[in-house]
This record gives C-alpha cells, sequence and structure tokens, in this order.
C-alpha cells in the first residue's frame, strides 16, 4: 500500500511523494512521482529516474526541472531514493560512498548487506508496482540517470531489455568494476571475487552482446569539466564495448559542463525528447 507524503501542482499535473513498504528491502521506502495532465486521460508512457551518490527520491524532483518536458512529452516520472534508511548495519553511515544513499543499484550478497541492501531488485519491484498503481503503459517505459544513477540505468536496462524500451544517462558510471567507487562498493556488497561484479557492470554487460540490446541508440551526456571524469567514470570503455556489440551509441561530450545538476537540468529536455521518440515515435 502506497502512503501519499505530499503533492503539489506543478505545470498542470501533479508532483507527489511516497511512502511504502518494501519486500524487497524489508523496510519502508521513499520515491516520488510526476503525474502530466495527459495522465488524467489514461495510460501514458513513464520514465524512471535513478538518481547518484548522496541523493534521495527529491534531488532529481527539486533540482533537474525535467517536469515542464515531461508534461509537454505527456510522460510520468519516477524516482526511488538511492539506498535503504535506518537498515541498522554497521558502518553504513561512516562514508558517503558506500551505505547510506549509495546502494550501488545491486542486490548485495555479503553477510552485513544482503537482507536489506537490495537496491536491484527493489527497483524492479518499484517497477511492478507503479505500473499497478498508476496510469502507466507498460509497453512505453524507459529508464535514465545519474553518475550512480546512470550505471544504474544502464544496468537495469541492459539485463531488462523486456521491460525498458528506451535508455540514457547522465556522467553515468561506465565500468565500476575498474573504478575506486565501484571497487569499494562491489567488494563490500558483491564480495572479492571480481567475477561476480561483472554482472553489475555496463560496460562488461554491452562486451558480451552478440547484437544491439536497443536498436534504437543509446545516450549519454558527459561534462568535459567533471572531476570524476577521469578516474570514475570511464565512457570511452562503455563507447567500445557498444561497438562491439554494434549498438548505437549517441555520447555526447560538453566542454565546460561539471558534473552536478546545472549540466543535468541544462539536457534533461533533450534526454526527455530522446525517449519520447523511441517511447511515443515522436520526432
Amino acid at each position: 500500500m502506497l502512503e501519499l507524503l505530499s503533492e503539489h501542482a506543478c505545470f498542470g499535473g501533479m508532483q507527489r511523494f511516497y511512502s511504502h513498504h518494501s519486500k524487497e528491502i524489508g523496510l519502508p521506502m521513499r520515491f516520488s512521482v510526476f503525474l502530466p495532465p495527459q495522465a488524467n486521460a489514461g495510460k501514458v508512457p513513464a520514465l524512471l529516474y535513478l538518481a547518484g551518490l548522496t541523493c534521495t527520491e527529491e534531488t532529481f524532483m527539486i533540482k533537474a526541472g525535467a517536469q515542464r518536458s515531461a508534461a509537454s512529452a505527456g510522460m510520468i516520472l519516477i524516482a526511488p531514493d538511492t539506498s535503504p534508511r535506518n537498515a541498522g548495519v554497521a558502518g553504513e553511515d561512516d562514508s558517503w560512498d558506500l551505505g547510506v544513499g549509495a546502494g550501488f543499484y545491486v542486490d548485495a550478497t555479503e553477510a552485513a548487506w544482503r537482507m536489506q541492501y537490495r537496491m536491484y531488485s527493489y527497483i524492479l519491484e518499484l517497477y511492478a508496482a507503479t505500473v499497478q498503481e498508476f496510469p502507466v503503459d507498460p509497453a512505453r517505459i524507459g529508464i535514465f540517470g545519474h553518475s550512480m544513477g546512470g550505471h544504474g540505468a544502464l544496468v537495469l536496462a541492459l539485463r531488462n531489455p523486456e521491460l525498458f524500451r528506451s535508455v540514457s544517462a547522465f556522467a553515468p558510471i561506465c565500468a565500476p568494476a575498474k573504478c575506486p567507487w565501484g571497487k569499494k562498493a562491489f567488494s563490500a556488497y558483491l564480495g572479492d571475487d571480481s567475477k561476480s561484479w561483472l554482472q553489475y557492470d555496463a560496460s562488461a554487460l554491452m562486451a558480451s552482446r552478440q547484437a544491439p540490446p536497443f536498436p534504437g541508440g543509446i545516450r549519454i551526456d558527459q561534462g568535459l569539466n567533471d572531476k570524476f571524469l577521469a578516474d570514475q567514470l570511464f565512457p570511452e570503455t562503455f563507447e567500445e564495448a557498444c561497438k562491439k556489440a554494434q549498438q548505437p551509441l549517441e555520447l555526447h561530450r560538453h566542454a565546460g559542463y561539471d558534473h552536478g545538476y546545472y549540466f543535468i537540468s541544462t539536457f534533461v529536455e533533450e534526454h526527455i525528447r530522446f525517449h519520447d521518440r523511441r517511447l511515443n515515435g515522436n520526432a
């Protein structure tokens, strides 16, 4: 059962914030939903947005300015939290890039984390719940995200192409198995066997494909003034993997832009248009 926490009129639609009990997490989880005015008349396409490190279900809806474009395109926006809260795991609050706010969209297998830190399965649980509870057309759902959430969006799309018809990302962690953020999170959540990490590595997943999973293309936007670009993100690794799989990729590199929401808000309308073309067939 969903608990409505607040709602706010927005661009002719409604911005809402919810809480619900997650079976996968075993705890209450929060998420946000923007319902465009078109949702009052029937089922519409939806975009699931996964946020990055330290973010919550509020971050994208408050900072990205995406509702105007979503209202114009008639798309529902859904944004979950980035980790369980108050799970009681020792050390989950010790650092900003592991534990609270840093679920990394994996299902943890290590003993300390495995009961609550199941963000991969939680996203699929939320997918099913929103299809059931809101006027979402299940044949027209896309996914996108930022940084850690860009990693999550690419992985979820590549592993579930039957669920997601379109995928894009802002400054995603493209090869987490070889970057400091990913190595820290994966070793804690998944253990020391680095081969097990590859199921959550978008570049490794793409490189293993024999055919392009998204023939209509994938979009990535990357700021060239991003302080995390060289050491954490590795878009060139994903680019090479896409070439190997013959996967069409729009990799837009932007001079002067950094890693934050000023960058995201600048290009979010283009992402919504990208998904609109693939979900609605609109030029």
